[in-house]
């Protein structure tokens, strides 16, 4: 178990959300979908990277018979705010034509990927669409009509880590969710 005191927390001004409070929520989220999904077997996509550590928690949160699928968007680059360009990295393995596609993002901000990667999926004909996201980040929505249907935490507008999100493809491996201190992007920027 990583140290709160060691080196990788050492970048954060804070911890936003502990472990114990990620866990509790995801256990939680598991059995709202499980209910709103039964008798169903719905196509779970992973938006990598940052969404890989959430995405693996939750799966086996859920009991029903579903698929996982993964997929990569870029629209940061090494930056910390959005360029508002999405591209494709990794696209769907499997068709999903006529299936109930739940998109799991690690943390939706501005709303552009979102907004691109649910019309992109709308198009390829699935049943239904509905996003998932451990972190919602209204204060910087640029997509207004954008809608989260699960959230485990809203958080305010500041940049986070860990959890599987990063900067710069750093701190994806703290096991909490801290405020990463401006000196360590700033100098980059």
């Amino acid at each position: 178990m990583i140290d709160v005191n060691g080196t990788i927390y050492q970048d954060l001004t804070k911890i936003l959300v502990t472990r114990e409070e990620i866990a509790a929520k995801v256990k939680e989220l598991g059995e709202l979908i499980t209910e709103e999904y039964r008798g169903k077997a719905p196509v779970m996509v992973c938006i990598l990277k940052g969404g890989a550590v959430f995405f693996t928690d939750l799966v086996r949160a859920i009991d029903l018979p579903l698929t996982m699928e993964f997929m990569a968007i870029s629209s940061y680059g090494s930056a910390t705010k959005t360029s508002g360009v999405v591209k494709v990295v990794k696209d769907l393995d499997n068709d999903i034509v006529g299936k109930d596609v739940i998109i799991v993002e690690d943390i939706v901000d501005s709303g552009v990927t979102l907004n691109y990667l649910k019309g992109m999926l709308s198009h390829r004909g699935a049943a239904s669409i509905k996003i998932v996201t451990l972190l919602d980040k209204p204060a910087r929505r640029r997509v207004k009509d954008l809608k989260v249907d699960f959230s485990c935490f809203n958080i305010p507008d500041e940049f986070v880590v860990g959890y599987g999100l990063d900067y710069d493809q750093a701190y994806r491996n703290l096991p909490d969710i801290g405020v990463l201190s401006p000196k360590v992007y700033e100098k980059k920027e």
